[in-house]
Order: structure tokens, then sequence, then C-alpha cells
């Protein structure tokens, strides 16, 4: 039998002849001891069986969850998928895993954007409710500690929720500065004084 890619009519009719039979196993070393051929399935290109790909809309949950309501219960919700705590941590920057921590994936990061924004969107008109409810006469008559403590709580949520604003140390650097020079006056006193006395012609 030529060499090569035979089919499984053309295998078999050539195993008949040699008076042995085929079985697809898993192992990759044939018993030499029988006339037993072992059939080794050719790997796929990609991930193998078992492995598991984290689709991108989980992944932007994740993330989200992580951002919105802490780290633990990202963890939470990324166990019940069995992954890992540093793959959380790459979701959480808008990664696709810890290779890519520095280079986020724009669909991760967008939809953690997006969420972050109408949460505080949602705390803003809360914040704003709260503190049209803090009106003169409560100040007066009433105690308005409650009210203010959801104003103050509103404000904590907006900030944690904001974006860390990245300072760039080369910035200082390239602003424009102004100097502005100031001359002083000098005394009329301070100048050299030539007498020059006339002569009748």
């Amino acid at each position: 039998m030529p060499i090569g890619v035979v089919s499984d009519e053309e295998f078999n009719d050539e195993l008949n002849k040699l008076g042995g039979r085929a079985s697809n196993k898993e192992s990759h070393t044939p018993d030499t001891s029988t006339s037993e051929v072992v059939i080794i399935d050719k790997p796929s290109k990609g991930r193998n069986e078992g492995d598991v790909n984290v689709p991108d809309s989980l992944r932007q949950i994740i993330g989200e969850d992580a951002v919105l309501n802490g780290r633990q219960s990202a963890l939470g919700l990324a166990g019940m998928f069995g992954i890992s705590p540093s793959s959380v941590s790459a979701y959480a920057n808008g990664s696709t895993s810890t290779k890519s921590y520095d280079t986020p994936s724009k669909s991760i990061s967008s939809h953690i954007s997006k969420s972050r924004e109408r949460a505080i969107r949602r705390a803003s008109k809360v914040l704003g409710q709260s503190l049209s409810s803090i009106t003169q006469e409560k100040l007066d008559y009433t105690d308005a500690k409650d009210l203010s403590a959801i104003a103050k709580d509103m404000s904590v949520v907006i900030k944690n929720l904001e974006p860390e604003k990245v300072v760039d140390s080369n910035q200082s650097d390239k602003s424009v500065q102004f100097v502005i020079f100031a001359p002083q006056f000098r005394k009329e006193e301070s100048f050299d004084v030539i007498d020059v006395s006339s002569s009748d012609s």
C-alpha cells in the first residue's frame, strides 16, 4: 500500500489482508505485542477539546461587575464559570487576558465605559433629587441629616465611578510658560551729569 492519505475502505482492505483489526483509541503508543492497529485522530487547529474559550459577552459582564460592584462580586460571578481571578483583573481593565493587559479590547472597554456612564447618570439624578429635597424649610424646622447623607453617598458613588485622570509626566514640560519682565524706574539723580558751558563766539 502506498504511503499517503487513503480512504477508510482502502485502509480496512489492507488491514484485513494483514489479519489485524482497527480500533479508535486515544493512545499514542500502539501495542506491538498484537496485530492491533491504533488509529490516532489528527489534532484540530485552535483550542483542543475541553478547553474553554470565554465569550466576549461574558468578559464584558464580568468586567462591568468588577467596576460597578467591586472585585469580590466579579470573582464570585467568574467562579461560577471557572474563570481565574487573573482573568477577572484583565476583564476589569478591558483586556481579554493577562497577556493583552496593556492592549485593552475595544468591545470590552466600550461596554465598561457605557455601563459606568449609565451608573453615573443614575447616581447624578438621585443626587440632584436629594439635594432638591433639602429645602430651606427643612433646614430650618426639620432634621436634614438623612438627606445630606444621601447626597454625600451619591457624590462618593460618582467619584468612585469616574475614571481616573491620567497625568502625563511630559505634559508639564510642554506647557506654555509666560515670563513677564518688570523694568525698574531710575530716578534722574542716578544718571551721570555732564556740565556743558556755553562760550561767546
